[in-house]
């Protein structure tokens, strides 16, 4: 059997809630659902389950991102802290073998990271992502999967984004240029 991790991806309240500093709004809550009940399924699968989490420093003038987009996901503040019911999740299981919470600083959560490590230490090949935003941070973490050699399943439900085209756009490219599935 394929051994398999989930990687949810920046589900934060400045990433999804309606006054988040860069929310995608009503299309990242509206996956709330599936992020939560995937979450847990893979967790009571026993699977590993990565929370990769953007974090920026207050006033970093050398972040590339700060000349993109305001400032977000601050380190200390409330914008870093999962949404919704996915927090709740979180805080009941964090203490867990297969639970992995880390901070990322760039759009891939394999850029910087210890992720390929901890995939690889598991004999894990086949990385489900989920998350926000499909066209970026997703997109760049599928990217680096496939270039790792990981198989890609990406569920359509359980990702959103603030640019609509964007999305749609990304999950084209998931299927065709990097043989991803798309659930």
């Amino acid at each position: 059997m394929t051994k398999r991790a989930l990687i949810n991806v920046d589900y934060t309240y400045d990433f999804v809630a309606i006054d988040g500093a860069l929310t995608c709004g009503e299309p990242g809550q509206a996956i709330e659902e599936k992020i939560v009940s995937l979450t847990k399924e893979f967790m009571d699968a026993g699977d590993y389950v990565v929370f990769a989490i953007d974090a920026h420093k207050e006033g970093d003038d050398f972040h590339p991102e700060n000349k993109l987009f305001p400032p977000h996901n601050i380190i200390g503040t409330p914008g870093r802290h999962l949404y919704g019911e996915l927090a709740r999740v979180y805080d009941a299981n964090k203490d867990r073998e297969n639970v992995y919470y880390f901070d990322k600083t760039r759009y891939s959560a394999f850029a910087g990271t210890d992720l390929e490590i901890k995939l690889r230490e598991r004999g894990i090949e086949e990385v489900h992502i989920i998350g926000v935003c499909t066209d970026i941070c997703v997109l760049h973490t599928a990217v680096d999967a496939y270039n790792k050699g990981f198989q890609i399943i990406i569920h359509k439900d359980a990702v959103a984004s603030f640019n609509q085209a964007g999305h749609e756009w990304a999950l084209g490219h998931f299927k065709d240029s990097l043989g991803a599935e798309v659930r």
